[in-house]
């Protein structure tokens, strides 16, 4: 497990692999995430994706980093975000909506970003063109957007923008 200084007063997030029997809780910390940001997605839709991200999405994902942090006189830690990479491509990357802007996305992603420098290859994702936030936060770690898609990857009118990483 990689421990991390953590910038807010609960105790410091631990890494590791996110395992199958971790999706449920992490389709789930996906739907607060979601509901808190994506505000373009009707409710109908926000269910119809939670079953295909815990169904179809998470398994998929050949590497899920999992970011969690353990209460005082608590033995069960708690997730705080989660990240799935495929290669260089960064599928996913999610928080509690109680931690955004303290640090989580940007220990799961420097996670990436560090064996991106050290194997030698960019970094990339897509983020939805209605969150801004995600966007703002994805320019401030280093990625620059190289393109833009009018839809989805499932062919939904949720335009996306891809963007790219590389080390200095």
């Amino acid at each position: 497990m990689n421990k991390c200084e953590s910038p807010f007063s609960a105790p410091a997030l631990h890494l590791r692999r996110a395992q199958p029997e971790d999706h449920a809780a992490l389709t789930d910390l996906w739907r607060r995430s979601v509901e808190a940001t994506h505000r373009f997605l009707s409710p109908l839709a926000v269910d119809e994706l939670y079953t295909a991200v815990l169904r179809d999405y998470l398994p998929a994902v050949e590497e899920v980093w999992l970011a969690e942090y353990r209460l005082e006189n608590e033995t069960r830690a708690r997730p705080a975000g989660f990240m799935g990479c495929n290669g260089p491509q960064v599928e996913m990357l999610f928080v509690e909506p109680a931690f955004f802007g303290r640090g989580v996305g940007k220990t799961l992603l420097q996670r990436a970003q560090q064996r991106a420098t050290k194997e030698g290859f960019a970094l990339t994702l897509d983020v939805n063109e209605q969150n801004p936030s995600a966007l703002a936060f994805y320019r401030h770690m280093g990625f620059a957007v190289t393109g833009r898609s009018p839809l989805d990857s499932a062919g939904r009118p949720y335009p996306l923008l891809h963007m790219e990483w590389r080390a200095r």
